[in-house]
């Protein structure tokens, strides 16, 4: 017997609305129910499912009068053969179409009661033509590169030990002093190159990853996306790719020939094979909060009004900023972005989620997606944008940062770190930071970089220190260099090199997951620009020149990482254990100096923000200097200070690291 929502449907599918009310207007009631979701959500296997003597079909439409298959005679004719589909259970329109199917174009075809019918592609497909003009059936076993199925995650021993490094896969290989072969320059390949050299023989693109010891490599949006035409290669036509289309297939451009679907799907597996077996990790920025162009993508054109937050009032909710907002609180939503997750980690060996924009999502929907990932691989790490954005939702149900306990084992950038150290982004750019001459702020620094009860003046509730992204640039805003140009004009460089290698040292030493944005190591340069989405490889490409120039920061910056690594006690697990490993000497007057506890040896860190050399009365015994002025010292350069003797010289807007060895904490 049916239930009262299908009665309601049956009477719409028939073209009789309630009295007074149109068919628009029955159909947006009817999807808008809160019922709804019980009546008609799905648990069917969406999409083309592919076998080598029949590819299933199954769109999900419960709005839809009929649904047609269109399979097109090849990629990029217009003849086609059009094929019935049969409505099932909860609007679920099927096919199982005899034949080989592999790389075969295909568009829905979906007719509405209100006389309206969309051509659409598929929301599910796992495979497009060049710039998203239609689906493709994609027989993915053979999309694989050789020994794909012995591919596996470098090993991590737990996630405190993870270092992210954010670029782009065209930022990285496009220059003309990248080392990268001119055709795979720009593309998923390029990051696939070894032995890529600068001009002076220094490492270049994977290589360079490698060399730095990173654990993770994040990499902008990597699924396909609008704002890029693809088929032409212009230096201009250019875009961070923020503008999602085919959620679950790769961005064309980034393949070495767009036309080929196939291609770009084989190609970006090659490229996440050769990363692992550099030892890196591939974290995918993922863009389920909005897409591109609401009213033609293939959610809205499937299921009108669903899949799109609105306002009571009906109005498309714009959280986001950029004209929509996707409702992840509804259930076939919710099911999407989970679906499409587990998708990339398992058939593309994706090893973590950045998630743009997390904060449009809703907590329920963020916690299926960490059950579902742990029952892949518990190690893939999900960290995203933690802000309360103004979206339809209540404040309680968000998934940022004021909600990060409700998400225990999710992460969430630390805006409170980033500013204390350099300063906000906001304005014209002259706010300003410790580690850029602020004063009085080395609590506020220290709250964020060391946690516990401490983040209870930021409003912070966190389960973990593992929970917070410690970062001071990302591809967004100006790059930290542009940033103290603004802010330290009358400054000269080298005294702005300090300051921003003692926010990078401020990075990787505090507890969390340290962040950091791709050339921030060597001073790179976006000429200025502070918003540089579509502003061209001029602006956007790593100029690999700054490597060779700025050698020294980049052997501190490895060498700093290593350090970090191989010693717990810059990242523990719990705040319990670092508030029993570390005291806090010292944080004032632009100093702050801390002395760390491990089982054999202590460690103790003085950061000098003055512009002035400081001598700091170390504690007693004897102590090694580790590093000073930004460079580890070499056996041959070995230095022992004793604390009743000499005191410790620390530069100006520099950082000292010493050892004493086999004191335990009284």
């Amino acid at each position: 017997m049916k239930n009262q929502l299908e009665e309601r449907l049956d009477k719409i599918l028939q073209g009789t609305p309630p009295q007074g009310s149109s068919l628009d207007q029955a159909m947006d009631d009817l999807v808008r129910d809160p019922e709804f979701d019980d009546c008609f959500a799905s648990q069917a296997r969406l999409g083309a499912n592919y076998r080598p003597k029949a590819t299933s079909f199954r769109l999900w439409a419960p709005l839809a009068n009929d649904v047609s298959l269109l399979i097109y005679q090849d990629l990029y004719s217009n003849r086609q053969s059009q094929y019935p589909m049969q409505r099932q259970e909860r609007g679920v329109f099927s096919l199982d179409l005899p034949g080989d199917w592999h790389n075969t174009a295909y568009l829905y075809k979906v007719s509405f009661p209100n006389g309206k019918t969309n051509f659409t592609r598929d929301p599910y497909a796992l495979g497009a033509t060049q710039n998203s003009q239609r689906s493709v059936v994609v027989d993915l076993s053979r999309t694989n590169p050789t020994n794909w199925d012995q591919d596996r995650a470098p090993a991590l021993k737990n996630l405190s030990q993870a270092v992210i490094y954010e670029a782009s896969v065209r930022d990285l290989t496009s220059a003309d002093n990248s080392g990268v072969n001119p055709k795979w320059r720009g593309k998923f390949l390029g990051l696939s190159q070894k032995d890529t050299k600068t001009p002076q023989g220094q490492s270049t693109g994977l290589d360079y990853l490698k060399d730095l010891g990173i654990s993770h490599v994040q990499l902008l949006p990597m699924a396909d996306f609008k704002t890029v035409i693809e088929g032409i290669e212009d230096s201009d036509n250019y875009n961070w790719g923020y503008d999602p289309a085919d959620y679950n297939v790769p961005e064309g451009s980034y393949a070495t020939d767009s036309a080929d679907p196939i291609c770009r799907i084989r190609e970006m597996k090659t490229m996440v094979q050769s990363l692992h077996q550099a030892g890196i990790r591939v974290i995918m920025d993922v863009v389920y909060n909005h897409v591109y162009d609401y009213i033609n993508h293939p959610l809205e054109l499937t299921v009108p009004n669903y899949y799109f937050r609105r306002d009571p009032d009906g109005t498309i909710s714009n959280g986001t900023g950029v004209g929509n907002d996707t409702a992840s609180e509804r259930r076939m939503m919710r099911e999407y972005i989970v679906r499409s997750v587990c998708y990339w980690a398992k058939e593309y060996h994706i090893d973590g989620f950045r998630f743009d924009l997390m904060g449009i999502h809703d907590v329920k929907t963020m916690n299926q997606v960490r059950q579902a990932l742990d029952a892949i691989d518990p190690s893939i790490l999900i960290l995203g944008e933690g802000w309360n954005l103004g979206t339809y939702l209540p404040d309680e149900d968000k998934a940022c940062l004021v909600n990060a306990y409700k998400t225990p084992r999710i992460a969430y950038f630390d805006d409170h770190f980033r500013d204390s150290v350099k300063g906000s982004d906001q304005g014209e750019g002259m706010d300003t930071g410790y580690a850029s001459g602020k004063f009085s702020v080395e609590r506020t620094l220290l709250a964020s970089f060391l946690g516990g009860e401490r983040l209870n003046k930021l409003a912070i509730n966190v389960k973990s220190p593992l929970q917070l992204v410690k970062y001071v640039a990302a591809h967004d805003n100006w790059t930290l260099w542009d940033k103290l140009a603004i802010s330290h004009s009358f400054e000269s460089q080298a005294k702005r090199q300090k300051r921003q290698l003692l926010a990078n040292s401020l990075v990787l030493l505090s507890q969390g997951i340290p962040f950091l944005h791709a050339g921030q190591e060597f001073f790179r340069t976006k000429q200025g620009v502070r918003n540089s989405y579509r502003h061209g490889d001029r602006i956007n490409q790593i100029d690999w020149s700054l490597r060779d120039k700025h050698q020294n920061a980049v052997d501190y910056l490895r060498d700093l990482i290593a350090f970090r690594q191989a010693h717990p006690v810059f990242h523990l697990f719990d705040f319990e254990s670092i508030d029993q490993a570390v005291e806090v000497l010292k944080a004032d007057f632009q100093i702050i100096a801390l002395l760390y506890h491990e089982e054999d040896a202590n460690y103790l860190l003085v950061f000098n923000g003055q512009t002035n050399t400081i001598r700091f009365t170390l504690p007693e015994g004897d102590w090694q200097v580790l590093a000073e002025n930004y460079h580890f010292l070499s056996a041959d350069e070995e230095k022992f200070l004793l604390s009743n003797e000499h005191p410790l010289v620390v530069e100006e807007l520099s950082l000292s690291i010493l050892k004493q060895q086999g004191t335990e904490k009284s």
